[in-house]
């Protein structure tokens, strides 16, 4: 049953009616924005406590199915030899996001002041296109609001001065937001890496799809078991 909330007045059908025949005439050009937020995790730290995947539905009100954050276990080896890492991941807000000129309405947009890319819902038909799109996963139908829905980053947030809630609900400090190219060069001050850890901060790890797809905006301490070997 869809809530009344997504069933469409005749003045919202006409305004998404305008947004796609306004969209057909546009010319896709990427936004290059001032400055491109994005994500740390720490694979070998992290305990799998799904703190921040909690913490993400709450503050999204999620309904049961959709996830913005997920932890992925990894696990393998033969015993005696065993190991086991985590690998956590959202919506990258990729400075080249495959989602975005899949949208029919342009419903999805990618902010110039830091990166971020979102979603208008009041232009979300539910098409789908852009879960489609996305190699990481990261836009997500939601069935009961018939629009599709994704992190942003917690951009309510970012524009005070604080974390997203992720970060924030991270109890190792595994997880950390901050300028995606200070952290690929280990220039950002974060308790997500270690000064052991510099020479392990990697943009890929395995079973992640190639970042030359749409240069995601997030990189990773890797296990030495899930570093990919180039």
């Amino acid at each position: 049953m869809i809530k009344e909330a997504t069933k469409r007045t005749e003045k919202e059908r006409i305004r998404i009616k305008k947004a796609i025949k306004r969209h057909k005439k546009e010319v896709y050009t990427p936004v290059v924005p001032d400055m491109q937020m994005g994500f740390v995790h720490n694979n070998v730290d992290c305990i799998g406590c799904r703190a921040c995947e909690i913490a993400c539905k709450d503050k999204n009100g999620l309904n049961a199915g959709p996830r913005f954050r997920r932890v992925q276990y990894v696990e393998g080896g033969t015993y005696p030899k065993v190991f086991a890492y985590k690998v956590n991941v959202s919506c990258n807000h990729c400075a080249e996001p495959a989602c975005l000129p899949t949208c029919p309405t342009g419903a999805i947009f990618k902010r110039k002041k830091d990166g971020v890319v979102d979603i208008d819902s009041t232009l979300c038909i539910g098409c789908r296109r852009c879960e489609a799109a996305c190699p990481y996963g990261a836009p997500q139908y939601d069935p009961i609001d018939n629009i599709v829905k994704k992190c942003n980053l917690c951009v309510d947030e970012l524009d005070v001065g604080r974390d997203p809630y992720c970060v924030a609900a991270c109890m190792m400090r595994v997880l950390d937001a901050g300028p995606i190219d200070l952290l690929r060069k280990n220039l950002y001050s974060t308790k997500a890496v270690s000064k052991f850890d510099t020479k392990n901060v990697v943009k890929q790890v395995k079973n992640f799809a190639d970042p030359a797809l749409t240069n995601p905006s997030i990189v990773f301490v890797a296990s030495r078991h899930g570093k990919v070997n180039k």
